[in-house]
């Protein structure tokens, strides 16, 4: 069997991954940023 389909397999979990990590990590940040801002709001 061809090895390269593996590769791509790969590639292709990791990419799929890492996009889903930043979109986690995105919206975890924009969560973040409005409990501070409700904090600030609050003095």
């Amino acid at each position: 069997m061809n090895q390269w389909a593996f590769v791509i397999a790969a590639y292709a979990v990791t990419a799929g991954a890492t996009i889903v990590m930043s979109i986690m990590s995105w919206r975890a940040m924009a969560s973040a940023e409005r409990a501070a801002d409700r904090l600030s709001d609050r003095a």
